[in-house]
């Protein structure tokens, strides 16, 4: 079966321009009218992809990003129609792993997803096995340890672990980050790294305010260290 989409979007003319432009890519585009038709529907057959406008009618879109995830780590694309900050960060925080402004052009969108698969199945030239203190990282696995606990991380979070872990105590601008993590492309929004980066201290760090392994270099970038 190939890759399939679930476009969640209120619109009816923008939800049927998105199915047809995915569908010319070759997708399965499933669609979803409110956030309890979007639930619904990925608890019934989960997709590959989640594509969430913010406005939605009865549960937001923040909402049902944030319970898809709290189930699942497929990747993620919240759409907002305005590119305030606000919007920007919360849909991030609430766990997207991307986002799209309106309006968008439908190469841009097959892009960013084309990019979000090919993160979610390569980790490349990774070394096979990481540590840093209490914190054990085996990229060939997936798999991320604190003190032998498991810790679980979305794919983006992960790959963003790694691509700092690959380079250890080297501080990595937040443009390097960009190109490696998300593809070419993202150049300039830092504030996809920034997020994804406090999330990441949320779930390795003891103390997620006070970290002790993901640091940051004030006007350079981030690095990870012992």
């Amino acid at each position: 079966m190939g890759t399939r989409i679930l476009a969640v979007e209120d619109d009816e003319r923008i939800r049927t321009a998105v199915r047809l432009a995915l569908e010319d890519e070759g997708w399965i585009v499933e669609e979803a009218e409110t956030g309890e038709d979007a639930l619904q529907a990925f608890t019934r057959d989960p997709a590959d992809v989640v594509l969430i406008d913010i406005m939605l009618p009865g549960i937001d879109g923040f909402e049902v990003c944030r319970a898809i995830r709290r189930a699942s780590d497929v990747p993620i694309v919240m759409v907002t129609a305005r590119a305030d900050t606000h919007d920007v960060v919360a849909g991030l925080e609430a766990g997207a792993d991307d986002y799209l402004t309106k309006p968008f052009a439908p190469k841009e969108l097959s892009a960013r997803i084309r990019a979000l698969l090919r993160r979610a199945r390569t980790v490349d030239l990774a070394p096979s096995h990481l540590r840093f203190g209490d914190l054990e990282i085996i990229p060939d696995a997936g798999v991320v340890l604190r003190n032998d606990d498991e810790v679980h991380l979305t794919k983006t979070e992960f790959r963003l672990l790694v691509e700092l872990a690959s380079a250890p105590g080297r501080v990595l601008s937040r443009e390097t980050l960009l190109e490696r993590v998300w593809g070419h492309g993202y150049f300039g929004d830092g504030r996809l790294v920034d997020v994804h980066v406090r999330r990441l201290r949320m779930k390795v760090e003891v103390d997620p305010a006070n970290p002790r392994h993901v640091l940051t270099v004030r006007g350079l970038g981030y690095k990870l260290q012992q």
